[in-house]
C-alpha cells in the first residue's frame, strides 16, 4: 500500500507540474485571443473544437494503449506534447498558435486514459474515490500555480508572451518527475483483475457524462465576458481561476473519501450545483460562481474516473476511460459551441440552457444509481 501511495503521490506531482503549464495558459486564453480580435462565437467554435479533437481522440488512444498494454508510451509521449504550450511564445501567428493548443490537448488525449489506467491499478488497495481524489487535488495546486504565475507576470508589467515563456521550466520538471514515477509503478493489480466488458450502465454513465459536462460554462468564455464587460481587470482574471482550482483540490479531496463510502450517489451534486454555478457566474456573485464552478470540476475529474474503475474490469479499462474522456469532449463542445451564440443573444438564455441539460442529467443519473444501487 505504502508504494501504490508513492506512485499516486508522484503522478499527481507530474500533473500538477503539467497543470502548471497548461491551465496558467488556459486562465488568460480567452483574454489572450481577445486580443486578436476575435469574437465570443469564433471564441466558443476554436475553443469547442479544440477540446472535441482532444477528447475525441482519447477513444482512439485508449483502445490502442490497451491493445498494445503499452500504457507508459502514451503516458510519455502525451505529456512531452505539453511543450506546445510554451512554444507560444515564440509565435505571433493567430493560426500557430491555434495549432499549439490543437497539438497540447491531443497530448492530453494520447496521455488521459493510459495514465488513469495505471492509476486505477494502483489505487485498488487505497481507495479509488480517495486515490483519484489525491491526484486531482495535487493537479489542482498546479492549477493554481499557473494562473498565480501569469497573475504575478501581468502584475509586474510583463507580456502574455513573458508569462508563455516561463513555463518551459515546470515542463521540464515534469518528464523528469514521470521517470521517478515510473520506477515507483505497482503493478500486480494489472494480473488480478479480469476483463468485464463494457455494460449497458457504463453506456448509460457516458449518456450522463456528456449532459452533465454540457451545461457547466467554461472559464475561456467567463474569462471573455469579464474583459468585455470590465468586470475584472486583466491581471485579476487568472487569480480567479487560480481561485477556482483551488477550491477543485479541496473538492477532489472531500468528494473522493465520500465516494469510497456513499458510491454513485455524490455525483447528484453534479447536475443540483452546475446551474446554480453558472447563474451566479454570470449574475450578481460572479466570484461565488466561480467557487462553485471550481467544485464542480473537483467532482468530475475524481469520482467520475473513480466510477469507470468500478464497471469496468482491466483488460478494457483503457478503452473505457477514453470513451469517458471523449464524452467529455463531447459535452464540452456542445456547451462551448451553444453558449457561444446564446451569449451573442442573452446571457439569460445560457443560463436557462444549463438548467435544462442539468435536470436531464439528473434523471439519467438516478437511472443509473437504481440499477447498481450505488
Amino acid at each position: 500500500m505504502e508504494r501504490a501511495l508513492r506512485f499516486v503521490l508522484l503522478m499527481g506531482i507530474v500533473s500538477l507540474l503539467g497543470d502548471t503549464t497548461y491551465e496558467g495558459a488556459r486562465s488568460v486564453m480567452g483574454a489572450y485571443l481577445a486580443t486578436f480580435g476575435i469574437s465570443a462565437l469564433l471564441l466558443g467554435l476554436v475553443v469547442g473544437i479544440g477540446e472535441l479533437l482532444s477528447y475525441g481522440f482519447r477513444i482512439f488512444s485508449g483502445y490502442l494503449a490497451d491493445k498494445s498494454q503499452r500504457y507508459w508510451a502514451f503516458t510519455f509521449v502525451g505529456y512531452a506534447l505539453i511543450f506546445s504550450i510554451p512554444l507560444i511564445a515564440l509565435t505571433d501567428s493567430l493560426a500557430i498558435i491555434l495549432l499549439l493548443i490543437i497539438l497540447e490537448r491531443l497530448g492530453k488525449a494520447l496521455r488521459s486514459p493510459a495514465r488513469d489506467t495505471l492509476i486505477s491499478f494502483a489505487t485498488a488497495k487505497i481507495g479509488r474515490g480517495t486515490g483519484f481524489g489525491i491526484h486531482e487535488a495535487l493537479d489542482q495546486i498546479g492549477a493554481v500555480l499557473g494562473p498565480f504565475i501569469f497573475f504575478l507576470i501581468l502584475y509586474m508589467g510583463y507580456g502574455y508572451k513573458e508569462g508563455f515563456l516561463i513555463l518551459f521550466i515546470p515542463t521540464f520538471l515534469l518528464l523528469l518527475t514521470l521517470l521517478s514515477a515510473k520506477q515507483s509503478y505497482v503493478g500486480e493489480e494489472v494480473r488480478k483483475e479480469g476483463d468485464n466488458g463494457l455494460s449497458k450502465v457504463f453506456w448509460l454513465y457516458i449518456i450522463f457524462t456528456i449532459f452533465a459536462v454540457a451545461g457547466l460554462v467554461n472559464f475561456q468564455l467567463l474569462a471573455y465576458h469579464f474583459k468585455i464587460r470590465s468586470i475584472f481587470s486583466d491581471e485579476l482574471i487568472p487569480i480567479l481561476y487560480a481561485l477556482a482550482m483551488g477550491v477543485d483540490a479541496i473538492s477532489a479531496i472531500l468528494i473522493g473519501k465520500a465516494y469510497d463510502k456513499l458510491g454513485l450517489k455524490c455525483l447528484i451534486l453534479i447536475p443540483v450545483l452546475t446551474p446554480i454555478s453558472v447563474a451566479l457566474s454570470f449574475g450578481a456573485n460572479p466570484i461565488l460562481g466561480l467557487i462553485l464552478f471550481g467544485a464542480i470540476i473537483g467532482m468530475q475529474e475524481s469520482i467520475m474516473r473513480a466510477g469507470v474503475a468500478e464497471m469496468t474490469g482491466m483488460g478494457k479499462r483503457a478503452t473505457a476511460y477514453g470513451i469517458l474522456n471523449t464524452g467529455f469532449g463531447l459535452g464540452f463542445f456542445i456547451g462551448s459551441f451553444l453558449m457561444g451564440i446564446l451569449y451573442e443573444i442573452s446571457v439569460d438564455y445560457i443560463i436557462l440552457f444549463s438548467l435544462i441539460i442539468e435536470l436531464m442529467a439528473f434523471g439519467i443519473l438516478m437511472l443509473i444509481i437504481r440499477r447498481t444501487k450505488g
